[in-house]
């Protein structure tokens, strides 16, 4: 009995000893990517969400960025934002658009499918158009999947379409300037049609201005910290 019993006891200490040194190794991973500044996997990661997530890109306009972080808010208003797809499921492989058809459970087009995905809930079209004409990273040989999908390309394709004004017909970054968030949200609500004047509002939509104003002045704020 004494060794039937005992048996138990050491299968319960190896498996305490495994959950210890998983625990422990979980904490060095994220200690060494903390320290290194690197972004850590959305499973481990505690990042605010929507609006309130920092954009990955570094540099460029704070009225342009805080744009960025406005439409997040009402199109990806989650946590780590980037690998979100439409329903709430994650990526884990950013390589390019994942390409995945969910099949939309309200609003007006309830039934069909969509393939929206990422921080801007790009559909796999929106997105091979814009980043044929504004990813900085193109790949090697005409095939659109190999198009990064990466947090900062997700960036800098929509950074660089908003500060486009040939492709909005009208320099968005002159009228935010100016004050008329509105008039921008109008602008390119029939692209992100959860901005207010599109057909798919949502908990978020009436709040979308003074989300701006509040990303504006923190985006401006980091601006007049920079040496």
């Amino acid at each position: 009995m004494a060794n039937s019993d005992s048996k138990p006891d050491v299968l319960e200490q190896l498996v305490e000893k495994l959950l210890a040194r998983s625990v422990i190794l979980l904490g060095i991973v994220f200690v060494v990517m903390q320290v290194q500044g690197q972004q850590l996997p959305f499973w481990l990661g505690d990042s605010p969400p929507g609006a309130k997530a920092p954009l990955a890109m570094r540099g460029g306009d704070p009225y342009i960025r805080a744009l960025m972080r406005t439409i997040s808010a009402s199109e990806s208003n989650v946590r780590s934002p980037y690998t979100v797809i439409y329903g709430g499921d994650r990526i884990r492989d950013l390589s390019q658009h994942p390409d995945r058809c969910v099949t939309i459970v309200a609003g007006p087009n309830t039934g069909n499918c969509t393939t929206a995905a990422g921080r801007y809930q790009f559909i796999t079209t929106t997105w091979i158009e814009q980043a044929q004409r504004y990813h900085p990273a193109p790949p090697g040989m005409f095939f659109w999947q190999k198009y990064s999908f990466e947090p900062a390309y997700q960036d800098e394709v929509v950074y660089r379409w908003l500060n486009d004004p040939q492709a909005w017909g009208v320099d968005l970054r002159q009228l935010l300037k100016k004050g008329q968030i509105n008039t921008v949200l109008a602008q390119l609500s029939p692209t992100w049609t959860s901005l207010g004047f599109g057909i798919e509002d949502n908990a978020n939509t009436a709040e979308l201005p003074s989300i701006y104003r509040q990303m504006l002045k923190e985006e401006l704020g980091q601006t007049s910290r920079l040496p």
